[in-house]
């Protein structure tokens, strides 16, 4: 909103983090027309809004949206300009392309100064492997951590499951944190966390106040740190090809080498 601040555009948010207050005036807003952009999450869904004249839909992370919320869009879709954005195309969306109608416009070169990915595929047990204290990850993580460089590393559960054989937040930190790297500092943060507590995770990893961040995929989209250079993902068989390629994502977003195991 600062950016449109020298020009007469005023712009409204709708997410989960707004109070009904703020919601209730956006709606309002919108179907008066004295909004001029809004920029919100899947609730703008909500058979609740009401555009007086929507002239223009941009769709970010599109391959994060499923069948039926496009189908919700449907409808905004057939009466103006549409411009999706993503860094992974799903098979839908591609074939869109091809029999759709859609132009197709890609960016091919990364930011300057960047280098591509390494990508490792380690074959072994992904629960056990924290609890090793010595293996070349652990100790490259820590070499890492010394040229001040951070880590994430990412599980697909939260908590373990008798009925699930994966990886999760709370084992993975417990282990991280009293064997291979307890001499670094561990941070945790998962969706089922208040938004607020998240944000105050994600500042403080950014601050660099932990040189570890083992996280749910709520890392998946949205966070940038800037000195980020390995990501390990744990029990990567239960995360779809989006999610993989998005989670190396927040890795590489500097001029340093950065890994993927």
């Amino acid at each position: 909103a600062d950016r449109f601040a020298r020009w007469p555009v005023k712009v409204a948010e709708m997410s989960r983090f707004r109070s009904a207050k703020e919601t209730s005036a956006a709606l309002k807003g919108l179907a008066e027309g004295s909004i001029d952009i809004v920029v919100g999450t899947h609730k703008l869904l909500s058979e609740k809004t009401k555009f007086k004249n929507l002239g223009l839909l941009i769709i970010d992370e599109e391959h994060r949206f499923g069948v039926r919320h496009k189908e919700q869009m449907k409808q905004l879709r057939a009466e103006v300009d549409v411009l999706t954005l993503t860094a992974t195309p799903i098979p839908r969306s591609t074939a869109q392309v091809f029999y759709g109608g859609m132009d197709l416009i890609e960016l091919k070169d990364k930011p300057p100064g960047r280098l591509p990915i390494i990508t490792q595929w380690i074959q072994d047990n992904p629960i056990t492997f924290s609890e090793q204290s010595i293996n070349p990850v652990w100790a490259d993580i820590i070499n890492e951590a010394h040229k001040g460089n951070q880590t994430f590393v990412i599980t697909p559960l939260v908590s373990e499951s008798s009925k699930v054989d994966a990886a999760s937040v709370d084992a993975t930190t417990k282990n991280l944190t009293s064997l291979p790297l307890s001499g670094l500092k561990v941070g945790k943060v998962h969706g089922q966390m208040k938004p607020d507590e998240q944000r105050n995770i994600m500042q403080q990893f950014r601050d660099k106040k932990f040189d570890v961040l083992v996280a749910s995929t709520v890392v998946e989209v949205g966070v940038d740190i800037p000195d980020a250079t390995r990501v390990v993902i744990l029990s990567a068989e239960r995360l779809g090809a989006a999610s993989l390629h998005q989670i190396r994502g927040r890795v590489g977003r500097n001029s340093k080498q950065s890994r993927c195991y």
